[in-house]
């Protein structure tokens, strides 16, 4: 594999998240995603939003033959702290059931507000693609 988790010696190792990657290959950049469907439609909880932004992430990767485990790193804007430590359960449950137990780099970050006025979370994501041996 190209990827290598980075764990500093005597760090603990955190939970849902790694402190470091690094890899090689084909980079992979996905734009900030929220969590509305194909239509712009909107679910109303933040658990379904991240739920529904991570499933819009794994099908931008999709179109450039990535998959979740090739994400190295995430950066999540959130509108509510609080939201995001109350519903952490779904969110963690929806994270494990679209993207698995992989746990790249990872920044959460509380925003005042959204370009889109009805999300809650916008998720941007990066990944790095092994380049078959043949080249």
């Amino acid at each position: 594999m190209t990827i290598q988790v980075l764990q500093p010696a005597g760090w603990p190792r955190p939970k849902g998240y790694s402190n470091g990657m690094a890899a090689e290959g084909r980079q992979v950049f996905v734009a900030g995603q929220v969590g509305w469907d194909e239509r712009q439609q909107f679910p109303e909880t933040l658990g379904d939003q991240v739920r529904q932004t991570l499933q819009n992430i794994v099908a931008v990767l999709n179109e450039a033959d990535a998959r979740p485990e090739h994400i190295v790193r995430l950066t999540w804007y959130v509108t509510s702290r609080d939201e995001y430590c109350a519903e952490l359960p779904q969110i963690g449950a929806a994270y494990r059931e679209i993207i698995g137990r992989h746990f790249p780099t990872m920044a959460v970050v509380q925003v005042v507000a959204l370009m889109e006025a009805e999300a809650k979370v916008e998720i941007e994501a990066t990944a790095v693609v092994p380049v078959a041996p043949d080249g």
